[in-house]
């Protein structure tokens, strides 16, 4: 486990323990996992703790599921509240992984070290998934919509649907007058980080603002609570658009085609994986500390660039010997051609390309004791 830092609040520590008990008990998956259990030849077991990601969610469940038959005496557990909530509970020693849809900040970096020794943390890439601008118009399942048109829907300067702005890029769809309602999240979200930097890369006069896990002040619109809290309330309000995972999006909901280059792409796993193959490193970071910089205004046919690498954030080493086993074989498994497989039928998202894969794992491997 990492060492607690006292600076931090003992309420965030109690609150992420709280959730995560929730989950307890000897077979949380059930029979399924009992059987294993009984019939298993992994001797590995404990409790391993994880907080985060909301996108990541039925990624997490699809790994939970796995790893459980392989590993039954292995009791995971997952509370998905958010990317920032993760990174907070693993920077204050509460949770021994993070999923984020964010790679850590500079300011974190150094407070990783005071938890996870002089080598701090690693940003493992683990998910990689579009991001859906999704829409409530019945009738209409996709619109063509380029960067600065969407940055000005959910600025509030775009106010109905068949605005000059989108129907010149939708020729022969019948757009109706209803009012835009732009939906965004309430909480601190890598999703809206991720969004907010394809706005203001792709679209910078329209978008002014940096990227940030916090939406703007001062706009229009509503906000709610997670991946979930977002879609639902598109769902229920006619007009409403927001951002969100790809993986909860249902065909209930229209969707957006990106302008790319001189074509519009409509969102797919396909899509995202192009995209993630023209990532660069982030310079001047841990040998094995994987975070990505994506190319928002790339112009490669076929790729999607609104799109999140979510990654697995592990301390570079813990104290408890067992504890390192635990993370680094629920690491291994997760970047391993089964969990990506697993993730892509439970979540709609992207396998992780070779080269990066290889990476992961060898970041996944270089995690120790601390002395």
């Amino acid at each position: 486990m990492p060492k607690p830092r006292p600076a931090r609040t003992l309420a965030l520590v109690a609150a992420a323990a709280l959730a995560l008990s929730a989950c307890g008990s000897d077979y949380p998956l059930g029979d399924e996992q009992r059987q294993a259990a009984e019939n298993s030849t992994s001797t590995l077991s404990g409790i391993l703790s994880g907080s985060g990601s909301s996108a990541q969610g039925p990624a997490m469940d699809a790994w939970i599921a796995g790893f459980g038959v392989l590993h039954p005496n292995v009791q995971l557990q997952y509370s998905p509240d958010g990317s920032g909530a993760g990174r907070s509970a693993l920077l204050a020693g509460a949770v021994q992984f993070a999923g984020s849809d964010a790679y850590l900040q500079d300011e974190e970096i150094a407070e990783a070290r005071e938890v996870c020794g002089p080598g701090g943390a690693l940003d493992i890439p683990a998910y990689i998934s579009p991001i859906a601008v999704a829409f409530n118009l019945p009738g209409i399942d996709s619109l063509n919509l380029d960067a600065a048109t969407i940055a000005a829907i959910f600025r509030g300067e775009i106010k109905t649907w068949n605005d000059p702005a989108i129907a010149s890029q939708n020729p022969g769809v019948e757009l109706p007058d209803t009012p835009v309602t732009a939906v965004s999240r309430a909480d601190d979200s890598g999703t809206t980080e991720n969004f907010t930097e394809y706005l203001h890369e792709a679209a910078p006069d329209e978008w002014p603002d940096g990227p940030s896990g916090t939406w703007p002040g001062g706009l229009a619109g509503e906000n709610a609570q997670g991946n979930s809290g977002v879609v639902s309330t598109v769902t229920r309000t006619e007009g409403a658009v927001t951002y969100a995972d790809d993986s909860v999006i249902d065909d209930s909901m229209g969707t957006a085609n990106l302008l790319v280059g001189e074509e519009y792409v409509p969102i797919s796993a396909d899509g995202a994986s192009i995209a993630v193959e023209q990532a660069k490193r982030v310079p001047d970071r841990a040998p094995h500390d994987i975070a990505l910089h994506l190319d928002r205004t790339t112009t490669v046919p076929g790729a999607y660039p609104l799109v999140l690498v979510s990654y697995q954030i592990f301390c570079s080493a813990y104290e408890d010997p067992d504890t390192v086993e635990l993370v680094k074989t629920f690491g291994e498994y997760v970047v391993s051609d089964e969990g990506q497989a697993a993730s892509e039928d439970a979540a709609k998202s992207a396998p992780i390309p070779g080269s990066l894969a290889e990476q992961a794992r060898a970041a996944i491997d270089s995690i120790t004791t601390m002395p």
